[in-house]
């Protein structure tokens, strides 16, 4: 069977890996299939990408970079989702991957002009998820861990919206039949979560005041993880 190909943009804070490992490990436990049917490639590292005829699909994860600074790496992946895109193949990007999935295809990513969205939100569905694959059947507000300074301020032409919040318009959206981006993290437990937002207030003055207040809030989001389960579903079936 063809493998779910894990595409790495990038390692998490030291900190949380040496408690919890890294983005490919979250993303493989949340797809829900068994070790020998993921494969972890490196951008950052990797350039050679693999043919989409060769694999079930792709989960490009999040990362500490930008897409606005046009890495080479990061330009390489942007190819390689036309790529997917024109063969069908399943694909999900997270966080930066959504907002490269969105850049690669013709939307606009930029800093969010009210700064970062950090810890556990509500989104609401959009009447189109009613019958999406990933985000049918699932309650009308839902909630999802984030942590992110960077958004996709457009869509690319002929994205479906699926789910946003006051916050960010943006949370998820589909590009034909097998391409979805989710600026949350479906793969985030809230221990992870948790370790984000001390880690943030380190880092970032504006979040020390209000750490207290991001980790009380912190919840379980069985429906956001539902969402990348569906995809290691989707992407494997016959």
């Amino acid at each position: 069977m063809k493998p779910i190909v894990i595409i790495k943009t990038g390692d998490t804070l030291p900190e949380i890996y040496e408690v919890y490992k890294d983005f490919e490990h979250w993303i493989s436990k949340g797809l829900r299939v068994s070790h020998e049917k993921t494969i972890v490639l490196d951008a950052t590292k990797q350039f050679d990408l693999p043919d989409p005829e060769n694999i079930a699909g792709g989960v490009i994860a999040g990362s500490h970079a930008m897409v606005t600074e046009n890495l080479d790496w990061s330009l390489n992946i942007e190819s390689w989702v036309l790529k997917m895109i024109d063969a069908g193949q399943p694909l999900l990007g997270i966080c930066y991957g959504h907002q490269l999935i969105a850049k690669a295809l013709g939307g606009k990513v930029d800093y969010h002009p009210k700064g970062m969205e950090l810890g556990t939100v509500q989104v609401q569905m959009n009447p189109n998820a009613g019958t999406d694959p990933l985000f049918k059947d699932l309650p009308g507000d839902f909630d999802v861990h984030v942590s992110h300074s960077q958004s996709v301020a457009e869509l690319p032409p002929g994205a479906m919206l699926l789910a946003g919040n006051g916050f960010e318009r943006h949370h998820a959206f589909r590009i034909q039949d097998s391409a979805w981006g989710v600026q949350f993290h479906p793969e985030y437990s809230e221990s992870i979560m948790k370790a984000y937002i001390t880690q943030t207030a380190r880092h970032y003055k504006e979040i020390e005041p209000v750490e207290s207040d991001l980790l009380e809030k912190v919840a379980p989001t069985p429906y956001a993880a539902l969402v990348l389960e569906r995809f290691g579903c989707l992407a494997l079936s016959p």
